[in-house]
């Protein structure tokens, strides 16, 4: 697809798990909700097309790439984004707390997540479809493991003797991010720094939800800031006219 394509509407579509499904928790009602104004609202409001969501909460990129294969071969959209790596990297925390001194995996290994993403990104290019991958937010380590041990300090510590450190919560999903990147370089497709995005902040935490994973509504909008950013460098026509304007984070 090029700036010398004669559509005047486009279609995109969106591949990943529950953040780009625009889950939230909600402090208030105390439980996951869908953010009205999540980043794929957002977009949809400045782009010159109709988005479709196929996102789900608790997707790992094999999952999530079973379906898009299908939903790509019968929708023949134009760009697809993918979302992946924030559920493939985590452990079934229940498992490692009870047996802190076992050997557990993730739920998909890196070697996995590497390979499967680059199979699918030369599948939608043979597809003649236009991918773009995103970097992970960055996650809060602290209010994480928090959160996977329920505020118990039994499992929080058990968490801790079988990864060593809080750090390497945060390291392990880098880990992930980072291979995003690398593959995207290496296979030459359109990538989109999230993590850096997130960074460029004094304090990103204040961006992420209570469990220290999902972005919060200030955090959609950084998403979706990030992306308006390279579309309009590279994909202006994508753009309503009306379409300048940022998505204000303050």
């Amino acid at each position: 697809m090029s700036e010398n394509n004669s559509k005047r509407s486009y279609k995109f579509m969106v591949s990943g798990d529950s953040i780009s499904k625009g889950v939230i928790f909600d402090e208030d009602k105390s439980k996951y909700v869908i953010l009205e104004d999540n980043y794929i609202a957002l977009l949809q409001s400045k782009l010159n097309g109709i988005i479709r969501n196929t996102s789900r909460f608790g997707n790992t990129i094999i999952k999530g790439v079973r379906k898009l294969k299908d939903d790509v071969l019968n929708d023949n959209p134009d760009i697809v984004l993918m979302g992946y790596g924030g559920n493939d990297c985590d452990f079934n925390w229940n498992e490692v707390s009870n047996n802190p001194n076992a050997d557990h995996k993730p739920k998909t290994d890196f070697d996995t997540f590497e390979n499967k993403l680059k199979e699918t990104l030369n599948f939608l290019k043979n597809n003649k479809i236009i991918p773009i991958v995103m970097t992970l937010p960055p996650l809060n380590a602290d209010r994480y493991l928090k959160w996977i041990s329920k505020n118990d300090s039994l499992t929080e510590t058990n968490i801790l003797k079988y990864i060593g450190s809080v750090t390497k919560i945060y390291w392990w999903q880098e880990k992930y991010s980072s291979a995003i990147l690398k593959i995207a370089q290496e296979t030459n497709t359109v990538w989109i720094d999230i993590r850096g995005a997130f960074l460029q902040y004094p304090d990103f935490t204040k961006f992420v939800c209570l469990d220290g994973i999902h972005p919060n509504e200030f955090g959609h909008k950084i998403i979706a800031n990030k992306i308006i950013d390279l579309i309009k460098l590279d994909y202006a026509y994508l753009l309503k006219d009306n379409a300048n304007s940022c998505f204000n984070t303050n």
